[in-house]
């Protein structure tokens, strides 16, 4: 199940490229929660979202600055900067009727958070003995109100452990493909597993003690802030290994999912947004280490390989 290297930097040029299988990924009930075109000022809370299919409004911009979800006591948000400002373009109210212009997108989104969660409980937990609590997805535009504060569009998708959802603005995955040429549904989807791998954290409690410990000794905190983002990316292999081996996978879309982890380095973020890099203020991982981590969780299928904490990362 090993990558050839060689694929890596030619997949899209030849033409290799291909959708990710959908109709084999397996579906459950629920799951995602469209607050698209529902506004959420700065202080004042969310509400409900609106069931999957209900047409949605327009993406706002992103915001200038890079916001860590991991300082807002969530995990996991890439923290691509893109040019705008705060308030973006004009939501459709929620509700509108009409069709989605990103109907498509929403689809997959549903079908591999699905999968995902599917995965890690029956494949995983069940045999281990083990419950697994289920997460929701939360799609917003621009900003939303989550349980570790107001969500912006800044921060790239991340996972809130507090209120034990997913967050994620469609937008990001554009900023990903059109600016940090990282194409591809399972760019995407390799997004999605390393949020529900944040899910995951949480359920085995390693989160939790990232945090304590972060909290007792703040020297260290960006260090295990590095080493819960690479799990989380061996975590995201992992579950790629399970849609490989279900047929679900198509030639490029490994490429693609490594294309995704070198995008989102902190080091290349770095280099592309302030043109330089700082190893100190690193938080999420190297290109390479991102790409090694996930490579690792593909190559084995077994959570059990992914323990950054006691290995060289």
């Amino acid at each position: 199940m090993a990558v050839d290297n060689a694929k890596v930097s030619g997949a899209r040029s030849l033409g290799m490229v291909s959708p990710m299988r959908l109709k084999r990924l397996r579906r459950r009930r629920g799951g995602v929660i469209d607050r698209r075109g529902q506004r959420f000022p700065i202080g004042r809370g969310g509400g409900a979202g609106r069931s999957v299919g209900v047409g949605g409004g327009a993406i706002g911009v992103l915001l200038l600055v890079v916001i860590f979800a991991f300082q807002l006591c969530g995990d996991g948000g890439f923290g691509i900067p893109s040019p705008g400002d705060l308030g973006g373009a004009e939501e459709a109210p929620s509700g509108q009727e009409g069709p989605d212009p990103d109907a498509k997108l929403v689809e997959l989104v549903d079908a591999v958070f699905d999968d995902v969660q599917i995965t890690w409980e029956q494949d995983i937990f069940r045999p281990a003995g083990r419950r697994y609590e289920d997460t929701g997805l939360v799609l917003f535009t621009d900003r939303t109100q989550s349980g570790c504060g107001v969500a912006s569009s800044a921060t790239g998708p991340f996972y809130c452990p507090a209120d034990g959802l997913v967050y994620l603005d469609l937008d990001f995955f554009r900023e990903l493909e059109q600016r940090f040429d990282a194409p591809g549904d399972f760019a995407q989807a390799y997004v999605l597993a390393h949020e529900v791998g944040h899910h995951v954290q949480t359920i085995l409690g390693i989160n939790q003690d990232v945090q304590r410990r972060s909290r007792e000794d703040p020297q260290i905190a960006n260090e295990l802030s590095v080493r819960l983002e690479l799990q989380a990316d061996c975590f995201a292999g992992v579950w790629g290994a399970s849609a490989y081996s279900r047929g679900v996978l198509q030639p490029g879309d490994i490429e693609e999912g490594i294309a995704a982890a070198e995008a989102v380095g902190d080091d290349r973020i770095q280099e592309r947004t302030q043109g330089r890099i700082d190893p100190e203020t690193f938080t999420h991982g190297t290109s390479e280490q991102r790409v090694r981590w996930f490579r690792v969780g593909f190559d084995t299928g077994d959570p059990e390989a992914c323990d950054t904490f006691d290995a060289e990362i």
